[in-house]
C-alpha cells in the first residue's frame, strides 16, 4: 500500500482524494493547506491519516511515497521543488508549470533525485486514449487531413482563472486540454500556428482560437474559452470518413462515421471511480520498476505542452507576473 500526500485542499485535490479511497493499491494519507482548520475538515471528510498545516509539515512526513500537488498553477514548480527537495515522488497537477524554462528545472531536479516527476493531465492515461490511437491507426476514415477541438466552461468568476499572479487564464486551464488532443492524434511536428486572443478585465486570456499547421497541409483548429459552455468535442477528419471524440476532457464515447455520415463504429468509456485512477495506477507502476516519468506521459511531451503554450502566449504578447 502506498502512501499518498495532497498539497492542497481546492476542489481538485477533493476528487483525487475520492479516487484515492476507491483505490486498493495507494492510500489517501495525509493532506496539506496553508490552513490548519481546512486540513482537519479534509481529512476527516476523506478518512485521512494525517493533517498538514503547512506544505513543509506535508513533504516532511516519512510515511508519504507520492505528493500529489493540487495547488494553483502559478506555485506548481516550488511545491513540485519543495516534494523532490524532501525525496517526494510528484504527480503534479496541469498545467505542469508556468512554463517550459520551469518545467525543466524540475524535471532535472527530478533526475539528480532519481524520483518519479508526471503531469496528471488525466487525458493522457486514460483507456479512450489507446482507443483513439488504434481506431486511427485502422485506417477506417483513411488519411487524417485536419482537426478540430474545443474545451470552455463559464468559469470567468472563478479567482484563480482571473489572477495573472495565480497564472489564469483559459489556455494553461482548458486551452492545455486541447493541445495534447491535438498533439496525441497528430504529434508535435507543425510547422507554423497563427492564434486570436481576447482579454479580460483582469489581463488574462479570457478565449482563443489557435490554428496549427502541419506537413502535408494537414490543419488543427483548437478553441478554448473561461467564458462560456462548449460542447467539448474534438473532430478528426479523414479521406474515407471522420471521428467525433465526445468530450476531449474525458472522452465519453468515440464515434466514427463513413463518407455518408453514417455510424459505423462506437466505442464507449469504461466504468470508471473518477477518471483519475489511470493516472495514480501509472505513477505507482513507474515508482515499482524504477523510473522516473511515466510513459504515458514522458517529460520530453511535458515539455512539448509548454513549449507550445509558451509559443502561443508569444503571439498573444503575454506574460505572468512571476516571468
Amino acid at each position: 500500500m502506498m502512501n499518498v500526500g495532497i498539497l492542497g485542499a481546492g476542489g481538485i485535490a477533493r476528487k483525487m482524494a475520492k479516487t484515492l479511497n476507491g483505490m486498493d493499491q495507494v492510500k489517501a494519507y495525509a493532506i496539506g493547506s496553508r490552513s490548519p482548520e481546512k486540513a482537519r475538515g479534509f481529512a476527516q471528510e476523506y478518512g485521512m491519516v494525517k493533517a498538514y498545516g503547512s506544505y513543509e509539515e506535508l513533504v516532511d512526513d516519512p510515511d508519504i511515497a507520492l505528493i500529489y500537488v493540487a495547488s494553483p498553477h502559478s506555485h506548481h514548480a516550488e511545491h513540485i521543488r519543495l516534494a523532490l527537495e524532501h525525496g517526494k515522488h510528484v504527480l503534479c497537477e496541469k498545467s505542469f508549470t508556468v512554463n517550459e524554462r520551469q518545467a525543466k528545472e524540475v524535471i532535472n531536479l527530478a533526475k539528480e533525485k532519481n524520483l518519479l516527476l508526471a503531469e496528471a493531465i488525466w487525458t493522457r492515461y486514460l483507456p479512450m486514449r489507446k482507443m483513439l490511437t488504434d481506431t486511427i491507426s485502422s485506417g477506417v476514415i483513411g488519411e487524417v487531413r485536419s482537426l478540430t477541438a474545443n474545451l470552455g466552461y463559464v468559469i470567468d468568476s472563478v479567482p484563480r482563472m482571473r489572477e495573472p499572479r495565480l497564472a489564469g487564464g483559459a489556455l494553461l486551464d482548458v486551452g492545455i486540454y486541447t493541445i495534447n488532443f491535438m498533439l496525441m492524434v497528430l504529434g508535435s511536428d507543425f510547422t507554423s500556428f497563427d492564434t486570436s486572443v481576447t482579454f479580460t478585465e483582469t489581463g488574462v486570456d479570457g478565449q482563443s482560437v489557435t490554428v496549427f499547421t502541419y506537413p502535408g497541409n494537414i490543419l488543427a483548429s483548437l478553441h478554448s474559452s473561461q467564458h462560456v459552455l462548449t460542447d467539448r468535442r474534438g473532430l478528426i477528419y479523414g479521406t474515407r470518413g471522420y471521428i467525433e471524440v465526445m468530450n476531449i476532457n474525458n472522452p465519453e464515447s468515440i464515434r466514427v462515421y463513413d463518407l455518408d455520415r453514417n455510424l459505423v463504429q462506437e466505442l464507449t468509456q469504461p466504468k470508471q471511480i473518477t477518471g483519475f485512477e489511470y493516472q495514480v495506477q501509472a505513477c505507482i507502476e513507474s515508482i515499482v520498476e524504477g523510473r522516473i516519468e511515466c510513459p504515458q506521459m514522458p517529460h520530453e511531451e511535458i515539455l512539448t505542452v509548454m513549449r507550445t503554450m509558451d509559443a502561443i502566449r508569444a503571439k498573444w504578447n503575454f506574460r505572468y507576473p512571476m516571468e
